[in-house]
């Protein structure tokens, strides 16, 4: 089948599971309050743009869901504008919740992720059907036409595997002594790019075949703007700053050369106009919104050093700790707050040069 064709060849990158202070779940928050500013042009395009069809069950995906709270949020919001677009369609204003019609979600991200942690956490007065799908999104995971509204944020930015060249040291872009393309040469940023070429292909392809005629695909993802270098953005920042710290520990013998040259963190910041460019190329969705949105801060109050260092820790602890082993965690992210603190936070956590934005895709009629 052609979703287990493409599954083989995704990696996993799990976030940090569980409740805990280092997990993904305590140290997203920042990404929910993007999903909350959003709202009202969720409910604005879902009314104007989605063709429903009440008498079935409604179906919605959210990709990437990892394990809460913001995929709850999300689904949320999405639920909210669909009630919101069928009630506004009715002649009267007595609709009642049971002419409303069924929402089922279903939540999906890899294997490994915490499926145990989501479920605990489900709402106890949601206003759907939940189910868990597990397989990558970068292949084929649901039925032919049958999600009406597809969901995926902050996720697109992970590839589905760290480029083959990078691990070859008879390849011009092997990554010796970098973890990470963006302060890399021309060849390991080209390797990247080619790797998010061929990655959103797939998930175009899929999701066109997944979605029925008329329905949305809303994409929440990190970015960076067209004509900045990559190692300009806070996000790549951060990362790098992960090698900075690893590099120092190969120094003091802590972890192996060998072990740090073979490290590569399999993310890619793309601009807007790449996606535009590979939804086109794809030709089955219309692009009825693509903006860049404004930089919100959590409570007002810009992120620490500590809550810096607790985001990228959950989202790249997992990783991490399946190369390195995990006795080197807490050695790491000591280093890292301690570098952070040096830089000053703000230019990893509000660098100007990174960005997120909104895609909002309609699936185009099949032509015969």
């Amino acid at each position: 089948m052609e979703a287990e064709n493409n599954g083989k060849t995704s990696a996993a990158y799990p976030m940090n599971s569980g409740d805990g202070p280092y997990s993904y779940a305590n140290n997203s928050i920042s990404l929910g309050v993007v999903i909350d500013h959003i709202r009202e042009i969720m409910i604005k395009d879902i009314s104007e743009k989605l063709e429903i069809t009440p008498s079935k069950p409604f179906w919605i995906a959210d990709l990437g869901c990892s394990i809460g709270p913001n995929t709850f949020s999300a689904v949320k919001n999405l639920i909210d504008s669909v009630e919101f677009k069928y009630q506004s369609s009715q002649e009267t204003t007595t609709t009642t919740q049971s002419e409303l019609p069924q929402f089922q979600v279903f939540f999906n991200d890899h294997t490994s992720n915490d499926f145990n942690m989501l479920f605990k956490s489900l709402p106890g007065d949601r206003r759907y059907y939940a189910a868990g799908v597990p397989g990558s999104f970068y292949g084929r995971i649901f039925p032919d036409a049958s999600l009406h509204l597809v969901h995926c944020s902050f996720s697109l930015h992970w590839l589905s595997q760290v480029p083959k060249e990078l691990r070859d040291k008879s390849s011009p872009a092997w990554n010796k002594g970098r973890v990470h393309y963006s302060n890399s040469g021309d060849e390991v940023i080209k390797a990247y790019k080619a790797q998010y070429e061929k990655d959103m292909a797939l998930f175009l392809k899929a999701r066109a075949q997944e979605i029925v005629c008329g329905g949305l695909m809303v994409l929440i993802s990190l970015g960076i703007p067209s004509g900045v270098h990559h190692s300009e953005a806070g996000g790549n920042r951060g990362f790098d700053l992960v090698g900075s710290c690893l590099k120092e520990m190969v120094e003091k013998g802590i972890v192996s050369e060998e072990k740090f040259d073979s490290f590569n963190i399999p993310t890619y910041l793309m601009t807007p106009q790449e996606l535009e460019t590979a939804v086109k190329e794809n030709g089955s969705f219309a692009i009825e919104r693509l903006e860049v949105l404004p930089h919100v801060k959590v409570n007002g109050v810009a992120l620490n050093s500590h809550q810096v260092t607790f985001c990228v820790r959950s989202t790249l602890g997992e990783l991490i700790k399946e190369h390195f082993g995990e006795e080197t965690i807490d050695q790491l992210f000591d280093l890292y707050f301690q570098k952070v603190e040096e830089i000053h936070p703000s230019s990893i956590a509000e660098a100007v040069k990174t960005l997120s934005f909104l895609a909002v895709l309609k699936r185009k009629p099949i032509k015969h």
